[in-house]
């Protein structure tokens, strides 16, 4: 039997409750780590707590909004009187789609109070709790929209890019308290999240137009390289940003007729 990587550490998740969230607990739980999940909806918390435990993975459940600073560290702190938390997965994080001159005042705070605000909460509450151990991993989630600009998106292409530099900036100041810091990058993935915003039709286009491996990304895809960066075969790799997103990034997709004339030898 394959040694579990995790066993018996304390792994964190926030916006553990679904999509992407739920699927890096359950990847840690079937690893061995006991795991603690922070959600603002109490409905998701429930669901997720249940199918985990239906797994028989061991799940602390915490109803937090990440926004608010004193629910974060008073969450934190019952986190680690069950045990010191040895990796923090910083996911939790909303999308909104609306154009830049229409963004109002509440909805760009809203954005901005949940994905980089709250990352910061959480973030250095639990790091605080690491750097008196002088040990442990964050991965902090951010998007291919930090990294390049998306109509409609402005004020989460703004929350996202601020969560890389924040990785990075954490990265740098925590480094010799033996804390690890990494930002994941993924691109477009079919999620609750995004089926919610995009129809059938959009989705089609966007992935004929923009993907060179002409397929969304799949959620099952993206929790290895969260275990990778939060495990001991990461153990020289801080400050850095990686992106899942079936070549998007990787510069633009060639047109129909130009792979037509692509010629295969052998």
């Amino acid at each position: 039997m394959t040694e579990k990587r995790f066993l018996e550490k304390h792994v964190l998740i926030t916006g553990g409750g679904r999509g992407i969230g739920f699927e890096i607990a359950r990847h840690f739980g079937r690893e061995g780590a006991i795991l603690s999940i922070f959600e603002h909806k109490g409905d998701l918390l429930d669901s997720a707590c249940e199918a985990l435990r239906a797994e028989e993975l061991p799940v602390n459940p915490y109803l937090v909004d990440v926004s608010k600073r004193q629910e974060v560290f008073d969450a934190v702190d019952s986190c680690e009187k069950s045990a010191p938390i040895d990796v923090l997965v910083n996911n939790a994080g909303i999308a909104l789609e609306t154009p830049f001159l229409n963004i109002d005042e509440a909805e760009w705070q809203r954005i901005i109070d949940i994905n980089l605000t709250g990352m910061f909460f959480v973030a250095q509450a639990v790091a605080r709790r690491m750097a008196a151990r002088k040990s442990g991993a964050i991965i902090n989630m951010s998007s291919k929209n930090g990294l390049d600009g998306e109509f409609g998106y402005a004020h989460y292409n703004a929350s996202k890019g601020g969560a890389v530099m924040l990785t990075k900036t954490m990265a740098l100041e925590l480094a010799h308290l033996g804390i690890r810091v990494n930002a994941v990058c993924p691109g477009y993935i079919s999620t609750p999240m995004s089926q919610a915003i995009d129809d059938p039709a959009f989705i089609s286009t966007f992935v004929d137009r923009l993907i060179p491996m002409n397929r969304t990304g799949r959620i099952e895809e993206i929790p290895p390289l969260f275990l990778f960066l939060a495990s001991d075969e990461s153990s020289f790799i801080t400050g850095q940003t990686f992106v899942i997103d079936g070549g998007q990034l990787a510069g633009q997709k060639p047109w129909r007729e130009l792979l037509d004339k692509t010629k295969v030898d052998g």
